[in-house]
Parts: structure tokens; C-alpha cells; sequence
């Protein structure tokens, strides 16, 4: 039996996709092992956001070829195709397969035995169809990834990702659908759903009737899958409708990612985004509006070509008005190819790290105070996974908001939904509660 191993970097999309092709191999026999083990073939499904992402990627498919020299090393995806045939010269990898290619992996596998030559990497800007790609387990337990979009047409300024991962497309309703009921009877009660760019679901269907909301409606109607998350989104899809269809949907959880990236209006100018603070805000009180305590998290870019201390505590201010359950901090990274990088005004590591810093305090004080509000409230958690805590045995999982849970018991309560009171919190942010 051939061994097989895999090491995934970057998003949720890639994720599933390195689900889906270790669905492949295993169905076609072979055994997959961990990645520190000796393998047949090491597949490092790569990832491209930012240089340190690229670096990461090269540094795995090294260590991947160190392990055994005779194994065939296979490099997939975005570094793929921001790097393209250097992977080759570099003898880090025996085959190369971009994005929208992973579903051909057992063929380039054969052809790589027979040739010692395989592999495909093409222009993604001009790719218009949806890769096939199918999961019915991953490597979680209670909770499954569908990626139902791929692709971006919104060209940030700073983002490379048009470019390595293509226009924007969607999967089929009915594909979709197929996937979630295999998910379901496979024993998963939450499905996340996942795009790289979620809010253009069904821009490029014809007809304009399937939209993301329509999705959530229809995956809702599933039997045995009782939660449904959403993956992240961009404030303008966000409209009195659309919030008022989701709030009507009881399995939708109230987990909100929203991309804000900057707290300043003229920072996003800079940087392409649609939309401004102002719009922002509105689309964070419609969600309070309409879901009561929804967790609300973002991301944020640090050091932006051009950002000025006054723009920064611009941003400051503004995250402090919102009030994120969470905030993803980044610091801006270069990459070639993008309009930001040939910007005037770079901003050096030593401003970045001081910008980050102030953002990770501002995060770990504003996080705290939404467990807080949470003690005293009845939950209903999704159980995953024990632990130890002193001379205890706790089972923990997560709430509806995402919001990990802790509750004393001997028993294993894994995959089941259990009513809870919310009884305390820890200063690690853990929050202790008792079954009801």
C-alpha cells in the first residue's frame, strides 16, 4: 500500500481542498500518514497571501523532500501559480498543480510514474469553471468546510489572490446540496461555508436565482445538519434584506466575519476596498439589530503603503466604536504584481510591529468583555473534545457565537448539542458553565 501525506497551509478553501484530495488517494488505496512520517508521495497544498505564507511553502516542501528523497514531492496551489516553473528549477517539487487542477492529483500522480514529469499550471484570470472537488469527511468531527465559491473580481490593491486563484465562480446548488446531505450522514452537525470571496456567490449564474441566501435556506432544509456558519464576508452584501432572510434561518449561527482591513476612509480608498466606514457601521447595527449578542470579528492590515499616524488612530477609534468580538490583526505584506507595491510611502517593520501591538491589546480587552456579557445566559454548545483542567475532567466545545465553553463531566458528550448556563470566566477567555 502507497503512502501518502499531506500539509495544508493558508484558508479554510484550501482546507477543503486538501480534504477532498485525501478523499482522492484514499479511495484509490492509498494509506495516508502524518507528515513527519516517510511517505510515497508528500502533497504541501500551498498558500501565497503574504511573503511569509510563500516562505512557509518552501521551507514545507524542503522538509517534505528531506524526509525521502524518493518520494515524489507535489506542490499545489497558490504559491503554484505565483511562482510557477522557479518550484521546478529549485528541485523543491516533482509536480506542480495549480488551482482548479487538484481534482486531476491521481492523474498527475500516474503520469509522474510513468514520465517523471507531470503537473499543470495555467492563466488563472482567465479561468471560468468551478473545479470539482467533493468531501464527505474531514479532519474535524463535528463540524464540516464546504467551499461553494472560488475566485475574486474585487482586485484590492495589496491582494495577489485574482491572480492565483481566478475570477470569481460558484458551485452549483444542487452539487452543494449532494455534499451537505453525504456531510450529514457522516455523523456533522455544522457546516461552514467557505469561498474566497463568499459575497459573489452566483455572479456568474445566468438565471440570478441562486444567491448565498438561498444556499443557507436550502442546506437549513437538511436533515441532521443543525448549525450553519458563515465563512468571511464584506460589509456590502449585508442589506436590510439579506440580514433580515438570515435571521429568519434558526440554524444559522450569529457569527459575523466581516473584512474591514481599515478603520480609515481614505486608507481604503488606497486600497480599493468598496465601501467606507460609514456603510461599515450601518452594516454592523442591522446585525445587531436583528440577532441579539451576534460575534462580529474582522480583519485588519497594519502599515499600509501610505498609512499615517493620524490614519491609524483613525482606525483605533473606529475599532473601539465597533466593538469586535475579535480582530485578526496583519501586517501589511509586499507582493510583486500588486498596485500597492509599487506605492510611494512603505511603511517600516519597526511602525508595523508597534501598530500590530496596539491592535493585539485592543482585541484581547474588547474579546474578554464579550465572554463577560455572556456569563449568566443559557447556550447551546456543540461539544467536541475533552480535557484536563487541575484535577478535573471538563468536556468543551463551542457556542453558536463561536465562543469555546467548558463544562465539568465524566461523560463523553462529543458532536451533541447541550443547553447550558454560562457560570464563569477564565482570564484565558475560556468560560466555565453547568448542564441544564
Amino acid at each position: 500500500m502507497r503512502r501518502a501525506a499531506f500539509y495544508n497551509l493558508g484558508c479554510k478553501v484550501n482546507s477543503y481542498e486538501t480534504d477532498a484530495m485525501r478523499e482522492l488517494l484514499e479511495g484509490a488505496g492509498y494509506k495516508i500518514v502524518p507528515f513527519e512520517e516517510e511517505a510515497d508521495v508528500y502533497i504541501v497544498n500551498t498558500c501565497s497571501v503574504t511573503h511569509v505564507a510563500d516562505k512557509k511553502s518552501r521551507q514545507m516542501l524542503h522538509r517534505a523532500r528531506r524526509r525521502n528523497p524518493e518520494a515524489a514531492v507535489v506542490a499545489a496551489g497558490c504559491y503554484v501559480q505565483s511562482a510557477g516553473e522557479k518550484i521546478l528549477e529549485d528541485k523543491t517539487a516533482d509536480i506542480l498543480i495549480g488551482n482548479n487542477e487538484k481534482d486531476k492529483l491521481l492523474h498527475f500522480l500516474e503520469e509522474w510514474e510513468e514520465k517523471r514529469a507531470s503537473g499543470a499550471v495555467h492563466d488563472m484570470v482567465r479561468e471560468k469553471t468551478y473545479e470539482r472537488l467533493h468531501v464527505s469527511r474531514t479532519l474535524e468531527h463535528t463540524r464540516a468546510f464546504m467551499k461553494i465559491q472560488d475566485g475574486c473580481d474585487q482586485f484590492c490593491s495589496y491582494c495577489i489572490i485574482p491572480y492565483t486563484r481566478g475570477r470569481a465562480r460558484s458551485r452549483r446548488l444542487s452539487d452543494i446540496l449532494e455534499e451537505a446531505r453525504n456531510l450529514a450522514e457522516n455523523g456533522y452537525r455544522e457546516v461552514v461555508l467557505t469561498g474566497i470571496h463568499l459575497d459573489s456567490y452566483g455572479v456568474d449564474f445566468a438565471s440570478g436565482e441562486e444567491d448565498l441566501l438561498s444556499v443557507v435556506q436550502k442546506i437549513a432544509q437538511v436533515d441532521r445538519i443543525e448549525r450553519i456558519r458563515l465563512g468571511s464576508l464584506e460589509p456590502r452584501i449585508m442589506t436590510e434584506a439579506f440580514v433580515e432572510g438570515l435571521s429568519k434561518v434558526d440554524k444559522l449561527c450569529p457569527h459575523f466575519h466581516l473584512s474591514l482591513q481599515s478603520g480609515c476612509d481614505e486608507t481604503l480608498k488606497r486600497m480599493n476596498r468598496k465601501y467606507n466606514t460609514l456603510e461599515f457601521g450601518a452594516c454592523c447595527e442591522r446585525l445587531r439589530r436583528y440577532f441579539k449578542e451576534p460575534a462580529l470579528t474582522t480583519d485588519v492590515i497594519v502599515g499600509f503603503p501610505g498609512e499615517t499616524e493620524e490614519e491609524f488612530a483613525r482606525t483605533v477609534e473606529f475599532l473601539k466604536e465597533i466593538r469586535f468580538y475579535e480582530i485578526h490583526v496583519f501586517k501589511y505584506s509586499r507582493r510583486k504584481g500588486t498596485k500597492a507595491d509599487r506605492m510611494t510611502d512603505q511603511i517600516s517593520e519597526e511602525i508595523k510591529s508597534e501598530r500590530s501591538d496596539i491592535l493585539l491589546k485592543l482585541t484581547r480587552e474588547d474579546s474578554q468583555a464579550y465572554r463577560k456579557r455572556l456569563v449568566g445566559s443559557l447556550q447551546e454548545v456543540l461539544m467536541e473534545d475533552a480535557c484536563r483542567i487541575g484535577e478535573k475532567t471538563y468536556q468543551t466545545g463551542y457556542t453558536k457565537e463561536y465562543v469555546k465553553v467548558a463544562v465539568e463531566s465524566d461523560e463523553v458528550l462529543a458532536n451533541r448539542i447541550v443547553r447550558v448556563k454560562i457560570e464563569g470566566l477564565a482570564e484565558s477567555g475560556l468560560l466555565y458553565a453547568r448542564l441544564l
